[in-house]
This record gives structure tokens, C-alpha cells and sequence, in this order.
């Protein structure tokens, strides 16, 4: 059984810059390069490419909010957690595309 949800990115977004969120909520699951090239301030990378190597850093006791490019790698990386029995997931719908916009930056 699938135990995570989704969360829009406004409102994510919006728990983001409220200060609601720890650094280790936010899993940014892309890759170096991306990163480089927009990241939210605060979040952990953790690239999908090395994830079997680095998921156990995951904290397993609270929220955790996994993002990507555009939501397809984050919902894989939010399965994988569900099946190692992590509750409390958000996989952001839209990825860091949807979420750029709200910072006025256009991630293409």
C-alpha cells in the first residue's frame, strides 16, 4: 500500500516560505547539474542516480516533502519509501517546474 500523498505546489510553496519546513523535509531528488541550476534554499539533495545509496538519510519521524524536474522521479523515490515503511510523504505534483514559477524563475 502506497502511504504518501500529493501536494500542490502552491501550497507547498507556501509552507516553504512561511519557514514551516525543516531542511531535512525538503528531498530535492535530481541531479547535480540540476541543482546547480535552481534549488530551493534549505533543501537536501539526494540524486535519484545514488538514492539505494543514500535513502536511510531520509528522516523517517517526520513529513517529508520529495521533489524532482516535474513529479515523476519524486513519486518513484515516494513508492520506494512507502514499501521501506517511511509514512508521512508529499511527492510534489508539477516538480520544480510548477514550483520555480512561484519565484519568478521558469525551469525548463
Amino acid at each position: 500500500m502506497d502511504v504518501w500523498r500529493d501536494i500542490q505546489p502552491d501550497a507547498f510553496w507556501q509552507l516553504a516560505r512561511e519557514g514551516k519546513l525543516e531542511p531535512d523535509q525538503i528531498i530535492d531528488v535530481r541531479e547535480p547539474e540540476e541543482w546547480d541550476y535552481y534549488h530551493l534554499e534549505g533543501s537536501t539533495l539526494l540524486p535519484l542516480s545514488s538514492f539505494m545509496d543514500t535513502w536511510t538519510q531520509v528522516p523517517a519521524d517526520k513529513t517529508v516533502y520529495v521533489i524532482c524536474a516535474h513529479g515523476v522521479r519524486s513519486q518513484a523515490v515516494c513508492r520506494f519509501l512507502s514499501e521501506k515503511g517511511y509514512g508521512g510523504l508529499a511527492n510534489v505534483v508539477g516538480g520544480m517546474a510548477a514550483v520555480s514559477l512561484h519565484d519568478g524563475f521558469r525551469y525548463d
